[in-house]
């Protein structure tokens, strides 16, 4: 499988060279330069597959033969060593809990396939180390930093937005030392993403070897499409159209989702909800992209003013709006509507709790229902509501148990090193 750049004025690389560079030479990201769908034969039979040997099937393609079959099995078991259970949340709707890994976050799942990919192409290099370079805005920081800790050859150096991330994000991704590092940027995720890039390009760090473990990185971002896989397992024998509303912030979930359609998994539409940062609901209101900077909001993993993976789902519909729309709906909520939907769905019989994130997502899937009524629908409770205890606690009245995976980096010291500008950031790489 070779990779173009959607700038469309770079080489075509392999897997592995898309793995290691992270970002094209044009500034562009890595798309696969071809999609085959798995045979219908795969989909009748998924009940009967467990979830390592669905994902090797959805993802065998896009590695080729740069990884043996039986480590990329094994790549594949690690990744996968958490439950994704599929759980009613009201007659018809259903969250996707993406938050039983080790730093209880959806980035967990990319996070480690991709350190481990990288782990097996640096296994033979004695000297030579890569730095995986990467911006937060709340949870890929934690999951990159446990996804990564003590893998040989690899440095991580993560940004994230001073007093922009909750108190548990932030210890998960200060306080593991080993080989990774914490810069606290003054300013928001949008500047630490801006650093990020702004770096890859600059050729005095080239002997920095820097790579990226954003959703911008093909390892990081393709297994996310696992987990849309093993909630039409879970839910096939409904027989009905199925919907997924995923909470977007840099869209890379969406984007996986569209992929897994690609592969012929059937989806009847997606729906990217997001909190007021609303570029692509804009952007579907009248065909204009228009970036703006990004707003706080207790949604913060999608304080987002500018989605780096909405460029892949553009090329997935060949920019064809009305193709697009057809697949794809986005609406916007604010933090009032958040709140509120949290308290109504704590507020059922079943007392489910929610965090802000899978909050939107319940409400972008109830707005696009409304269209649909033979339709079931699933949302992405993308993190454990204790991550976000400062809302969800007095938003519901309840006090969260702190679960084993939070409880052991607590206790520990945080460490990060201040910074507001670029040059900083340069002079910290060296």
């Amino acid at each position: 499988m070779k990779y173009y750049s959607l700038n469309h004025n770079a080489p075509n690389v392999s897997f592995q060279e898309a793995v290691i560079q992270g970002l094209a030479a044009d500034k562009g990201l890595y798309f696969p330069e071809s999609i085959t769908p798995l045979a219908p034969s795969f989909f009748d039979s998924i009940e009967s597959l467990s979830h390592e040997e669905i994902a090797f099937e959805a993802i065998k393609q896009f590695v080729g033969d740069e990884i043996p079959t039986e480590t990329l099995k094994q790549i594949i078991a690690e990744t996968l060593c958490f439950d994704f259970p599929v759980v009613e949340v009201e007659n018809g709707i259903y969250s996707l809990e993406l938050f039983h890994g080790p730093t209880m976050a959806f980035k967990d799942v990319g996070a480690r396939f991709m350190s481990r990919c990288l782990g097996y192409f640096n296994k033979d290099k004695k000297d030579a180390k890569n730095t995986v370079l990467v911006a937060t805005s709340g949870d890929t920081g934690g999951a990159v930093a446990s996804g990564f800790l003590g893998v040989n050859g690899v440095d991580v150096v993560i940004l994230y937005p001073s007093g922009k991330v909750s108190d548990i994000q932030e210890r998960q991704l200060t306080t593991l030392g080993q080989n990774i590092k914490a810069l606290e940027v003054d300013g928001v995720f949008d500047d630490c993403q801006d650093m990020v890039k702004k770096a890859f390009l600059d050729e005095t760090l080239a002997h920095k070897n820097l790579t990226s473990a954003n959703s911008i990185n093909i390892a990081r971002w393709l297994p996310q499409m696992f987990y849309f896989f093993f909630a039409y397992k879970a839910l096939k024998s409904q027989n009905k159209p199925l919907v997924f509303s995923c909470p977007s912030g840099n869209f890379g979930n969406i984007c996986a989702g569209i992929i897994a359609k690609k592969l012929g998994l059937p989806i009847d539409h997606f729906v990217a909800s997001t909190n007021v940062n609303d570029t692509v609901p804009r952007f579907l209101v009248n065909g204009i992209y228009d970036p703006k900077p990004s707003i706080a909001t207790i949604s913060n993993a999608m304080d987002v003013g500018n989605p780096s993976n909405f460029v892949r789902i553009q090329e997935m519909y060949n920019n064809d709006l009305a193709r697009f729309e057809k697949d794809f709906t986005s609406y916007t909520f604010t933090d009032a509507e958040t709140l509120t939907a949290m308290k109504h769905i704590y507020n059922d019989d079943r007392k489910y709790i929610a965090e802000p994130h899978g909050a939107v997502g319940y409400l972008g899937l109830k707005k696009e229902l409304a269209n649909k009524p033979n339709a079931i629908g699933v949302f992405l409770e993308t993190a454990h509501p204790i991550k976000f205890l400062d809302v969800v606690e007095p938003a519901l009245d309840v006090t969260l148990p702190l679960p084993k995976q939070i409880e052991s980096v607590m206790n520990k010291e945080k460490v990060s090193v201040k910074i507001k500008t670029y040059e900083e950031l340069k002079a910290f790489l060296g």
